[in-house]
């Protein structure tokens, strides 16, 4: 199993990030997959999920209605489309198939400065 995230980078305050996980030894749409971010003094929390049907996804409070998780069963991935990002959006971003992050992979990181 390996999970490959990418697309992070530095953006300003408003703007815009897509982050991708591209997934191998597994299919994507057999797990729900969960994008994980670190929260202060609290470890890894989920930000958003997506079942494995796809049928429903779940967002963190301070990002519903900014971020979209989406998956692309053809090519394996899981997106995460971010938008008006704060400086409260920076971290390291992780793609895991757990909310714990047991198995994830080895993050991108976003920064949102002006």
């Amino acid at each position: 199993v390996q999970l490959v995230e990418s697309g992070g980078g530095l953006v300003q305050p408003g703007g815009s990030l897509r982050l991708s996980c591209a997934a191998s030894g597994f299919r994507v749409s057999a797990y729900a997959m969960y994008w994980l971010r670190p929260a202060p003094g609290k470890g890894l929390e989920w930000v958003a999920f997506i079942l494995s049907d796809g049928s429903e996804t779940y967002y963190k409070a301070s990002v519903k209605d900014r971020f979209t998780i989406s998956r692309d069963n053809a090519k394996n991935t899981v997106h995460l489309q971010m938008n008006n990002l704060t400086s409260e959006d920076s971290g390291m971003y992780y793609c895991a198939m757990d909310p714990a992050g047991r198995t994830r992979g080895q993050g991108t990181q976003v920064t949102v400065s002006s």
